[in-house]
């Protein structure tokens, strides 16, 4: 229910603290738009705020701010896994914050010349560092340093630094503290008193508006009394103003309803996880499956997909992911009891499957659906066919020819494509193929399904309807085109669905639009190309040259490229340009389409050197660079002509910036990225999702220990099970196997845990105060 109480358009973004991240799709003509988006990304840097921005969309305007949510990030643990309606809040300069802070505080203590005991507090303001950008570029920040307390409040200021996010002040403040005692009596000097307990240093950091109003960019308190006679140096949180987001009209906004799955890892060095990674990697050699260590962690996680993420990647990383997936798929199939329902649901084998070609299929869906995808979404037709939703002056005939060009062209793409699925996704696809054929082997059509019933349905049409997901569009499409590649998702996957083009099947339609649509398409080739697609794609030979004739394609999208050769770094400087990283070249040129929703600059830049001058790139955010960096390093670690060292600054006015050297050629300062695996297809830190595993054993610790029990009472008695409640959710098909595994489990978790508290012991003795 959102404000203004008319029907508007709007979309929602994603931030980190103020930097935006991810943006929604725009809901056109809505109070109560579903946006139904899910971002799954990792958060390269330190912050505070999870926010969630209400736009509402203008063509003409600005952008107008609804409301917000904002989520500290020590309360995001407390949402994970729950779907939970956020009353709207207001948005003001008050509560919009974001940087820290680098101070250093003491207590000197004086004598004056009356003979009194006298304190003095030096506030050394040192730096601040990523302080929020100001209608797109940096700021002119300076900092108030003030001592309150009941009867006094003094206050300095230190100098402007212009356009700046990571000022350096390294200005010293003098504040007089003054105590009762004395050499001498109270009484032959006159002083006042003043208790140290309601003391505090406040630092607020402002943006100097010049001939506008100043903006308040974020405060910091910190009570005198902590500091007592020592000196104390550390990093300090930036926070809004106690009031700052507080409104006496907080709930005629709106609400958003989001479901949020946060998780943070401590990842330890790489030999405490031998034990739980080879346990987990013997899971496709044991006996029955259901008995190992990975099928146990997809039965005691809530959500199966918390466990299929980090398991098929760890697998996949380390080669074993073919021989677990077609154990689980066989478990699958026994339960399965008519072919046309193989593989539908959202079991282990399927979620393993959906995840495998998400990974390992990206640089098959750009060069399969791309170029078609980009054609619909840049020279769009009209092809809406359903009655009740022509827009006046529309052709039904026109539109079902156009709809019926663009499925034809994505079809053909798809069946010409399988010189080009990865290796892996035959493998699976083989694995998949004969297992159906064995479990039905009365029903020949079977074997087929099996396979376009992820290759088609989870796939290609997943693809084709949400390109923006799966990279093959940098931006959303406009809400026809979403409805155009509605339709065409919805006619690949009837065409890739085999044996739905008889006649017979044609009755099973829910919109009969769709049935008289698929009138057309009573050929047979469809059904022989379909065919023929499905029988390359689960074939077990390689489907790729074995010396990668075609480059791969790494990662493309908008960036802004630093002009070469000029002798000052500005927003004027810097020219937006559509950059390509494939495993051979790093290419940029201007962008191809018009982009309406030009984002803000940010300060996300990082440099490439190369042979002539170092190219400086701004990337949109956080998000975005890491993800370029991370492929940038590895597409680069076999260069036979990589440098070890680089400049981490700019030549700037004759000098580098970071080590003031005068020449620029000479060698960097600064060591170059350190190694990271040499794979530039698939990333995967095996530690890390073993320790993401871990975790979630140790979450589910208690359902270890139930199913241990059950494990142990059925081995023992040979009976009824007790307490059924408890376990008979699980599959137990052979107590004795699954209780040496369950055992195996809680030991290596149970050490685990130990390490991990050493490291929090460790990590919790050298945190300085108001470091966090």
């Amino acid at each position: 229910h959102l404000v203004p109480n008319k029907m508007r358009d709007f979309f929602c973004t994603i931030n980190l603290d103020q930097e935006e991240v991810f943006r929604t799709q725009v809901v056109e003509k809505s109070l109560s738009p579903y946006f139904g988006e899910e971002f799954y990304f990792e958060i390269p840097r330190t912050f505070q705020w999870l926010s969630f921005y209400i736009y509402d969309k203008s063509v003409l305007q600005k952008d107008l701010r609804i409301g917000k949510v904002s989520i500290k990030k020590e309360d995001l643990c407390s949402y994970t896994g729950k779907e939970n309606w956020f009353m709207l809040q207001p948005v003001d300069s008050n509560s919009e914050v974001q940087g820290k802070v680098h101070l250093e505080l003491k207590l000197n203590e004086l004598i004056t010349d009356n003979g009194s005991v006298c304190q003095q507090l030096v506030v050394h303001i040192k730096e601040c560092h990523g302080l929020p950008l100001i209608n797109g570029q940096n700021c002119d920040p300076y900092a108030t340093v003030s001592l309150v307390g009941p009867s006094r409040n003094d206050q300095k200021k230190t100098k402007v630094k212009k356009k700046t996010s990571n000022p350096q002040f390294n200005e010293t403040f003098y504040f007089e503290v003054t105590f009762v005692c004395s050499y001498t009596k109270k009484s032959q000097f006159q002083v006042e008193e003043e208790d140290i307990e309601k003391l505090e240093v406040r630092v607020d950091l402002w943006n100097n508006g010049n001939l506008v109003q100043d903006v308040f960019l974020g405060e910091i308190k910190v009570p005198v009394k902590v500091l007592r006679n020592d000196s104390f140096q550390a990093w300090y949180l930036l926070q809004p103003r106690e009031n700052g987001n507080k409104s006496s009209k907080t709930d005629d906004l709106g609400s958003l309803r989001l479901n949020i799955c946060y998780t943070e890892d401590c990842v330890l060095p790489s030999e405490y996880y031998t034990s739980l990674r080879n346990l987990l990697l013997k899971s496709s050699d044991v006996q029955p499956i259901s008995a190992s260590a990975a099928y146990i962690l997809s039965e005691v996680c809530r959500d199966k997909y918390d466990a299929v993420l980090p398991l098929v990647r760890l697998l996949l990383h380390h080669h074993k992911l073919v021989p677990f997936v077609a154990a689980v798929a066989e478990l699958d199939l026994k339960d399965t009891q008519e072919a046309n329902t193989i593989f539908r649901g959202n079991s282990l084998a399927t979620r393993c499957v959906d995840e495998m070609m998400k990974i390992v299929g990206k640089h098959y869906l750009k060069v399969t659906l791309k170029p078609v995808i980009d054609e619909i979404c840049e020279s769009p037709k009209p092809c809406e066919i359903d009655p009740i939703k022509l827009r006046e002056g529309d052709n039904v005939e026109i539109n079902m020819e156009n709809l019926r060009y663009y499925v034809d062209k994505v079809f053909r793409e798809i069946v010409r494509s399988s010189i080009s699925c990865p290796t892996l996704m035959c493998d699976v696809f083989y694995s998949l193929r004969h297992l159906a054929a064995k479990r039905f082997p009365n029903d020949p059509h079977v074997q087929y399904s099996a396979v376009s019933s992820f290759v088609f349905l989870r796939f290609f049409a997943v693809a084709v309807v949400s390109p923006h997901t799966f990279h093959l569009r940098p931006h959303h499409p406009d809400a026809q085109t979403c409805r155009t590649l509605t339709l065409i998702s919805k006619a690949i996957q009837t065409l890739g669905s085999w044996g739905s083009l008889t006649k017979s099947k044609l009755s099973s339609f829910k919109e009969t639009f769709m049935c008289e649509f698929f009138k057309t398409f009573q050929e047979e080739k469809f059904t022989e190309s379909v065919k023929k697609f499905l029988d390359d794609v689960s074939s077990t030979e390689s489907k790729e040259p074995s010396g990668l004739s075609e480059p791969v394609h790494l990662k493309e999208g908008e960036m802004y490229k630093r002009a070469q050769g000029r002798t000052r770094i500005g927003k004027k400087n810097f020219k937006k340009r559509w950059f390509c990283l494939t495993s051979r070249e790093f290419t940029y040129h201007k962008q191809f389409f018009t982009d309406q929703n030009d984002v803000a600059f940010l300060l996300q830049m990082f440099q490439v050197l190369h042979g002539e001058k170092p190219l400086y790139i701004q990337a949109n955010n956080c998000v975005e660079a890491s993800e370029w960096i991370e492929a940038l390093c590895r597409v680069t670690r076999c260069n036979q002509k990589r440098l070890s060292f680089y400049h981490p600054s700019a030549f700037l006015n004759g000098n580098w910036l970071c080590c003031k050297a005068t020449i620029e050629n000479t060698m960097g300062c600064a060591r170059c990225t350190a190694d990271v695996p040499a794979d530039t297809q698939i990333e995967i830190d095996g530690d890390r999702e073993t320790e993401r595993i871990y975790s979630l054993f140790t979450i589910n610790m208690f359902k270890l220990q139930k199913l241990e029990e059950a494990c142990g009472s059925i081995a023992v008695y040979q009976g009824p099970r007790k307490e059924p409640d408890d376990y008979s959710n699980f599959t137990i098909e052979d107590s004795v196997a699954t209780f040496h595994t369950l055992k195996q489990i809680i030991d290596i978790v149970e050490k685990l845990n130990e390490s991990h508290e050493k490291y929090q012991k460790k990590r919790s003795s050298s945190a300085k105060y108001g470091s966090e």
